[in-house]
């Protein structure tokens, strides 16, 4: 072993010990793309997959858990979004199958959300875009915290990630293990971030092109010919509609995100629907748009979420070679740091 693999290994340690997987690595749960075949692509690779519960029905999730525990024996979570309408039954399916790891995004933890997760002996992962909400989240009893900077693929926050760790990691690394994501692409930047004091990273946009990703061929190769300045954030048009930005390749569908906004703020105006109908409507505008770019493989008018590190996508490549690429990159940092 080469003093930069012995000083990876050891960096890794904490993460690696407290996700179960042999690199420190999370997949980050990417909707309609984290299914059964990449997340358990990735745990079986040394990393740790993550589903992407998504909009997924109690049944749904049931059989995506059941699916992925087929094709892997190792350790994986499940990723659930906060407002979804029947949060605590998903918690529910997740004790059913002893699910580890449950990574809540979508902000603060509901009421009780946060017992019912740790009653089963899973462990926590929660989002923490600010510093005064890190360190609020480890008051309540979350087990990790994973920082996500505005380069990240779908929705966004408005600070970058180089930005979040410099704020976040010498305040909390201590007391949790935080996983750093957005924009990481290389292994250079993992190896960076790892000095800094987090436990691993995320990354979401580097799977995407993974032989093993069932994303529609055209979708792959929009991530492949993109840049990093074609992954643009949408735009918010009416200040009554707080609409998370959200990040994706530039395409007809932007505008007609843009278009759809103008209709649910006219609704709004003529009192045909409630504020959080409006935002709902425009939370399944995204999931429709993603499903036909992902699945079917409409390019133009379906949502290419992607993060700026799209430009570091350049093949399609299984997902051992993607984690070992990644991993001999970060090696070779740390091994010119200890020259």
């Amino acid at each position: 072993m080469t003093i930069g693999q012995e000083r990876l290994e050891r960096r890794m340690a904490r993460g690696c010990e407290f996700l179960g997987s042999d690199v420190a690595i999370l997949g980050g749960a990417m909707s309609w793309v984290s299914e059964r075949n990449l997340v358990a692509a990735i745990s079986n690779a040394g990393g740790f997959g993550v589903i992407a519960c998504g909009a997924m029905t109690p049944e749904l999730l049931d059989a995506e858990i059941a699916g992925t525990k087929a094709l892997t024996g190792k350790p994986f979570g499940v990723n659930l979004i906060t407002m979804h309408p029947q949060l605590f039954d998903l918690i529910a399916v997740c004790a059913k199958h002893d699910v580890g790891h449950v990574v809540l995004a979508g902000g603060l933890p509901p009421a009780g959300s946060l017992e019912a997760i740790k009653a089963n002996g899973a462990k926590l992962i929660c989002f923490a875009p600010a510093l005064a909400l890190a360190k609020k989240l480890i008051r309540s009893g979350v087990d990790a915290l994973v920082i996500e900077g505005m380069e990240a693929g779908g929705h966004i926050g408005p600070v970058s990630t180089s930005v979040l760790a410099q704020e976040i990691l010498p305040a909390v690394a201590a007391d949790v293990p935080v996983f750093v994501a957005g924009g990481i692409g290389r292994g250079e930047a993992i190896a960076g971030y790892l000095d800094m004091g987090a436990a691993g990273v995320q990354l979401g946009t580097r799977f995407v092109c993974a032989s093993e990703s069932i994303a529609h061929a055209n979708f792959k190769k929009a991530f492949i010919r993109a840049s990093a300045r074609d992954a643009v954030a949408s735009v918010q048009i009416d200040a009554r509609l707080p609409v998370i930005p959200v990040r994706a390749l530039k395409n007809a569908s932007t505008e007609l995100f843009t278009a759809k906004q103008r209709e649910v703020a006219q609704a709004l105006d003529e009192g045909k629907v409630e504020m959080a109908e409006a935002q709902l409507q425009i939370e399944h505008y995204w999931a429709g748009a993603l499903r036909r770019a992902v699945i079917d493989g409409d390019v133009e008018h379906g949502s290419l979420m992607a993060g700026q590190s799209v430009g570091m996508v350049s093949k399609e490549e299984p997902v051992a070679d993607i984690i070992a690429t990644l991993m001999a990159e970060a090696a070779h940092a740390l091994e010119k740091r200890a020259a």
